[in-house]
C-alpha cells in the first residue's frame, strides 16, 4: 500500500475527507520546517497542532517558516 492509500483509507476511517495532494505537499513541508528547525520529533507534533487549529495548512506552513527565518 502507497503512502497516499494508507492516508486516504486512515482519514475514511476516522470519518474525514482525506487530504488533497496539494494539501499532502503542504503538510510535508510543514513536517519538514519543524524537524529541521528542532527536532524530528516535532514534525509529527507540529502537524498535529497545525490540524487541531482548524486553520488553513497554508496559513501553517508560513507560520513554521516565519520561525525559521524563510520565506518558502
Amino acid at each position: 500500500m502507497t503512502a497516499e492509500e494508507w492516508v486516504e483509507a486512515f482519514s475514511r476511517r476516522a470519518g474525514l475527507q482525506p487530504p488533497s495532494p496539494d494539501d499532502m505537499d503542504q503538510i510535508l513541508r510543514l513536517a519538514s520546517v519543524a524537524a529541521h528547525a528542532s527536532e524530528r520529533k516535532a514534525a509529527p507534533i507540529v502537524c498535529w497542532v497545525a490540524g487541531r487549529s482548524g486553520k488553513p495548512i497554508a496559513e501553517m506552513l508560513r507560520v513554521g517558516e516565519e520561525l525559521t527565518g524563510g520565506d518558502g
